[in-house]
């Protein structure tokens, strides 16, 4: 792709994003969605081989759908209560479909099932970008609506959890394990963003950079499944012994940063009187640890079947920019200590 089409792309996507942040209008909000949308579908067909474009039909079918329920939730509101403002919504139907065309648009449970199909067509780079930056303008929304149906958001909550941990067990490619990875990291988020939007935003953040990390690892030791994991240690030895930690922070596993947002939504929502549903959490999370579990031990105590006897490949080089993975890598492993301060920060 031409560097120019290449920089007016990634414009329109922060423009979109922007947009839809700096908006109180749903009509406003709904062009800030649009415009993200359409900026990445190019980023998503540009290798033109058959999976790829198929993965680019189906987003593109799926946040059409999501943005016209979402439309129409508006609309529905304007015509019921009078009020465009986002912060005005009060009626409970605009509201439920609302809830549900965002959870469309971010691939929550249970309108998630297009999630891992479209990420399993993609490049790591336009997975990274569809699994973080186009999960904050919804996000954003959701966070902005003052009278969201806190039962409506727990059933999402739970099921995402449930479903985004049950459903990578059985997965071997690694683009599919992170789409339920994200599902269920949402989950969690949106099990608490009634209580607490702060927390849900501290969850969001510490997701972005693990995931970041995680994504940027798989593409610089350029693999895609579960069983080229063994050999990444020819191409960056320390970075397969720092990746197990990466994958264990998203698991949630102390005393890596991934434990902060587990820990305290959990305290939040054992204050709010659900601990039925903490404890739900809290073992939905098992799940997900397990196949992190496997891709760590796929990664860092596996052998490869053969030994390669010419140069090593870490000998050369890289030749891509490995700051961001260094300082993303880092931020996954170290930010534990510094929940005090992020509290505090947010005000929790």
């Amino acid at each position: 792709m031409a560097p120019t089409i290449l920089t007016t792309l990634l414009l329109a996507l922060g423009l979109g994003v922007t947009l839809t942040f700096a908006s109180s209008h749903w009509f406003m909000a709904w062009m800030g969605l649009e415009i993200s949308t359409l900026a990445i579908l190019p980023l998503m067909a540009q290798h033109r081989y058959p999976r790829a474009i198929e993965a680019t039909t189906k987003y593109f079918l799926v946040q059409a759908t999501g943005a016209a329920t979402l439309l129409f939730a508006a609309s529905t509101n304007a015509w019921l209560m009078g009020q465009w403002d986002i912060k005005q919504l009060d009626h409970p139907l605009p509201i439920i479909l609302l809830t549900l065309a965002l959870g469309l648009k971010m691939g929550l449970a249970p309108t998630h099932l297009w999630l891992p199909e479209v990420m399993q067509g993609l490049d790591l780079t336009t997975g990274l970008i569809l699994s973080t930056w186009q999960k904050l303008a919804p996000f954003a929304l959701l966070t902005q609506v003052c009278h969201l149906d806190s039962d409506l958001l727990v059933l999402i909550g739970l099921s995402s959890t449930i479903l985004g941990g049950w459903g990578g067990l059985n997965q071997t490619q690694l683009r599919k394990v992170l789409a339920y990875s994200s599902i269920a990291h949402l989950g969690w988020m949106i099990l608490v963003m009634q209580f607490s939007p702060s927390l849900a935003i501290l969850a969001l953040l510490s997701y972005i950079i693990m995931t970041s990390s995680t994504f940027l690892v798989f593409k610089l030791a350029a693999v895609t499944n579960v069983n080229t994991l063994a050999s990444s240690w020819a191409n960056a030895p320390a970075l397969t012994a720092l990746t197990p930690l990466l994958l264990l922070s998203l698991g949630g596993l102390p005393p890596l940063t991934g434990f902060t947002p587990k820990w305290l939504i959990l305290q939040e929502l054992t204050k709010q009187g659900l601990p039925p549903t903490a404890t739900l959490a809290a073992l939905s999370a098992l799940l997900s640890l397990f196949f992190y579990l496997r891709l760590s031990y796929a990664m860092a105590l596996t052998i490869p079947p053969n030994t390669p006897t010419a140069t090593a490949p870490w000998r050369s080089p890289p030749l891509q920019l490995t700051l961001p993975l260094a300082i993303s890598a880092i931020a996954t492993i170290a930010l534990l200590p510094l929940t005090p301060a992020l509290t505090a920060l947010l005000k929790l």
